[in-house]
């Protein structure tokens, strides 16, 4: 089933199955089949726009499971330079649903810790009041997470780095912000990010971040 969920895992965009049968290379009968299973046991939700059908994942919670159960899966088997490129640039800097994951996604989480921006407790962050200042100047008002009914924010287990980067409402408005700010661009054949040069400077700057430049824009 696992294996069946991951061709959604591209960004939190609904796709056709077309498009999906294409991703997965099966039949379209194939990917119907599959599709009402992961239907039937709400672990994607369809779409109607017009005459086509759009799927998607149910909620940022599958997207999570789907994340830890990749700390435990066998490793990828890469049959091509174009392959081992893509792996890198995943591994490097992705979206997990709709908040920052890979090795960009951790160390940014570990930098706002370091700077008690956000503090672990009870297995959620918290924002402290430090914190709070800091994120306002960044853009992201913490009154705005009161009108949202989803978790603040949470570590979420990254598969390839095996340690955690922040899921959630906080973890989907940083992401949001990098996008903004032209920090980040997202990758066009997979769930990658590629940072750019603005983006290279102002982790630098700003979390004290720095990047390996061979996977950057």
């Amino acid at each position: 089933m696992a294996a069946k969920l991951s061709i959604f895992y591209l960004q939190n965009t609904a796709l056709p199955a077309s498009e999906l049968a294409y991703i997965a290379k099966v039949s379209h009968p194939t990917i119907s089949s599959h599709l009402s299973k992961l239907i039937d046991g709400n672990l994607i939700i369809a779409e109607q726009h017009g005459r086509h059908r759009y799927f998607r994942l149910a909620n940022e919670e599958v997207a999570e499971v789907l994340e830890k159960l990749g700390t435990i899966a066998p490793t990828v088997q890469v049959r091509s330079l174009r392959q081992s490129d893509q792996l890198k640039q995943v591994r490097y800097a992705r979206t997990c649903y709709d908040h920052l994951a890979g090795e960009l996604g951790v160390k940014v989480t570990e930098a706002l810790l370091d700077r008690e921006f956000i503090t672990l407790k009870d297995g959620e962050y918290v924002v402290t009041e430090q914190g709070k200042k800091w994120f306002f100047q960044f853009g992201i008002n913490m009154e705005e997470a009161n009108s949202k009914r989803r978790i603040f924010a949470k570590p979420c287990l990254d598969w390839s780095e095996r340690r955690y980067h922040i899921s959630g409402w906080l973890g989907a408005a940083i992401a949001t912000c990098f996008f903004d700010k032209g920090w980040i661009t997202k990758a066009k054949e997979n769930r990658a990010v590629h940072l750019t040069r603005k983006g290279t400077k102002a982790l630098q700057d700003q979390f004290g971040i720095e990047m390996n430049v061979d996977c950057q824009q």
